[in-house]
């Protein structure tokens, strides 16, 4: 499509706040925003928000509220000082659609830090990226869709239907602070997510599960290392188990999206702690596991699948049967989602993303779960993943393309224009 004076005009506002975008960017990355250390970044982005004109609500997360709700995920984390902030900017008419743009101020940890090139949390701009933990995922969105808003009032122009900035915690582990604010009202025609996967329309994404597993042992001094029982040693048979049922959760009712990508679904062993002393064999073990599942199935089916799984393992081991191993479900239990991507939000956005770039985005089909999870199943809106290009996610050196952070505030400042409709 060719691009208006109005458009032209919005895209030029959203080119010159270039510095501004990788400012809040930068500020947000200082902040080593990790699981009950967020209020920093919390912090940053409130004072940020107040400034642009758009002073927020905090939204905490209320874990008593939100225990019957069926998208509540149980953590052991606090949230003392982590609220979500929400800002609402009003509408200027009555003859447009709602938008909302949400973004996550949390990151997962940057250990082991030694391993980086350089200080994590201290932003470095180099060869057109941004590096820093959070830099892509996803802090740089949060930037841009806060100024993608601010670019339409810079520019001189109305919108015809409010425009809601939403920046949670926790996205990272669970999704309370998504669900937070969906549950104080706060919700949208259309939903935006800035998740780094860069300028692709997300259609579809798996489940995801977090559980532990416990596994006792009987300590003795090393000298009679025999006559006690390791507790490291009996959970290898039970991560072998997990593995078969990664396999066999690969192989069974593969939704058609996810036939052409190689083993979709993975189980990550991701923490093992047990033992205290060398010399000691050790009493007990503790095993976090993380595993996804396709769409159609849920929490509640693989929930069980695993603790059956572990225990038939169990039921094979002499001592794990006399003391079977316990398995505990918290964090993530986020069922998975396929949508059109004909709904009329998305078209929006990938016109928006043509305009510039001169072809329709690509759909993207996650292999990982985002906070689309909440509003696809609890909310009312059309809603999607488009965002920036980044390397490293999760990893050393995390970077961002910075040129596609501008790409993305710009094509949500288009989405802006078109989807809510302006006033002058």
């Amino acid at each position: 499509m060719s691009l208006t004076r109005q458009q032209e005009k919005i895209l030029a506002t959203v080119e010159s706040l270039r510095e501004d975008i990788l400012d809040l960017t930068m500020d947000l990355v200082k902040q080593p925003s990790t699981v009950e250390h967020q209020a920093g970044a919390v912090a940053v982005m409130a004072a940020h928000l107040e400034a642009l004109g758009y002073p927020p609500v905090r939204i905490p997360v209320d874990k008593q509220k939100l225990a019957a709700h069926p998208g509540y995920a149980p953590v052991p984390f606090s949230y003392a000082g982590s609220d979500n902030l929400v800002a609402v900017r009003p509408a200027d008419g009555k003859d447009g659609r709602s938008a909302l743009f949400n973004g996550h101020l949390d990151v997962v940890s940057a250990t082991p830090e030694a391993a980086w090139s350089r200080d994590p949390y201290e932003p470095v701009i180099s060869d057109g990226w941004l590096y820093g933990r959070g830099s892509g995922d996803m802090k740089s969105g949060v930037a841009a869709m806060t100024y993608a808003v601010k670019s339409i009032d810079i520019a001189g122009f109305g919108l015809n239907a409010p425009v809601t900035i939403e920046t949670v915690v926790d996205e990272e582990c669970c999704g309370n602070g998504a669900l937070s604010c969906l549950l104080a009202g706060y919700d949208a025609d259309a939903v935006l997510i800035p998740e780094p996967f860069g300028p692709t329309l997300n259609t579809a994404q798996v489940g995801v599960l977090w559980f532990k597993i416990q596994v006792k042992g009987l300590p003795v001094h090393v000298l009679s290392a025999p006559a006690g029982t390791n507790a490291i040693e009996k959970s290898f048979p039970l991560i072998q188990a997990l593995r078969k049922v990664e396999e066999q959760l690969n192989t069974e009712n593969i939704p058609a999206k996810y036939r052409d990508i190689p083993h979709p679904l993975n189980l990550n062993v991701g923490i093992f702690s047990a033992g205290d002393w060398p010399s000691t064999v050790p009493a007990q073990a503790e095993i976090h596991c993380r595993l996804s599942y396709f769409p159609g199935t849920s929490f509640t089916e693989i929930a069980a699948r695993i603790a059956a799984v572990i225990a038939q393992a169990a039921a094979e081991d002499d001592w794990l049967r006399e003391f079977p191993p316990t398995v505990s479900f918290y964090g993530f239990r986020s069922d998975g989602h396929i949508a059109s991507v004909q709904q009329p939000a998305l078209q929006t956005l990938g016109n928006c993303h043509r305009a510039l770039r001169g072809e329709f985005p690509q759909e993207y089909i996650s292999t990982c779960t985002t906070d689309l999870r909440a509003f696809h199943h609890f909310g009312r809106s059309q809603n999607t993943c488009f965002g920036p290009i980044a390397r490293s996610i999760h990893g050393v050196d995390e970077s961002v393309n910075i040129d596609s952070v501008i790409h993305t505030a710009k094509v949500y400042a288009l989405f802006l224009a078109q989807w809510c409709r302006l006033s002058e």
